[in-house]
């Protein structure tokens, strides 16, 4: 049996999944993963210039199936970009995980604390032009499908990273208490 993530991370640009996949990596032990980092060495390219040069439907055809090999062979932290539950096969894929005790925490952020941790960044494709209000209209279309896959949902507004690591494994080694037999559930 092929190794499952001990996490995943999801959620929208400046929700800080690069930066928990890091910290919670290392407080776990663990190896991370970002998806975006797998598609850019699949493609030999960066992702600006892949939405540039082949487009966005390009683009997604490739995070999908980073994320699908992602899922099926990585024991560590995993971080999907932002955009990648919008794929229904990728949707498929975290319910599965879930429901075999996957945990699928979306990284929740306010539209202030995003603009503050947007201002300057151009290396975000979908954000071209006017940022705030591109990230208004992702979120509107993303959030429900957040909401949909999570099985945890943590903001990252206000509280660092250290934090935010300290409320996800609480909630792994919960998980892990909770399906270990002798817990009360099996009793």
């Amino acid at each position: 049996m092929s190794p499952r993530p001990v996490v995943v991370l999801v959620g929208p640009p400046a929700s800080g999944k690069s930066t928990v996949m890091r910290h919670l990596a290392r407080r776990l032990g663990v190896e991370g993963r970002d998806t975006d980092t797998d598609v850019e060495e699949a493609a030999g390219l960066a992702i600006a210039t892949i939405f540039a040069e082949q487009g966005e439907p390009a683009f997604r055809a490739l995070e999908r199936d980073a994320v699908a090999a992602a899922l099926a062979g990585h024991g560590g932290v995993l971080s999907l970009g932002g955009g990648a539950v919008l794929h229904p096969d990728t949707q498929e894929l975290l319910a599965a995980y879930a429901a075999a005790g996957g945990v699928v925490v979306f990284l929740d952020v306010s539209r202030p604390h995003a603009a503050r941790r947007l201002r300057g960044d151009t290396s975000r494709p979908l954000l071209a032009g006017d940022a705030m209000t591109r990230w208004d209209e992702l979120m509107t279309a993303r959030r429900p499908v957040y909401e949909a896959v999570a099985t945890l949902r943590v903001t990252t507004d206000v509280h660092g990273p250290r934090r935010v690591v300290d409320e996800i494994a609480r909630h792994i080694e919960r998980a892990r208490h909770d399906a270990a037999p002798g817990t009360e559930e099996d009793a």
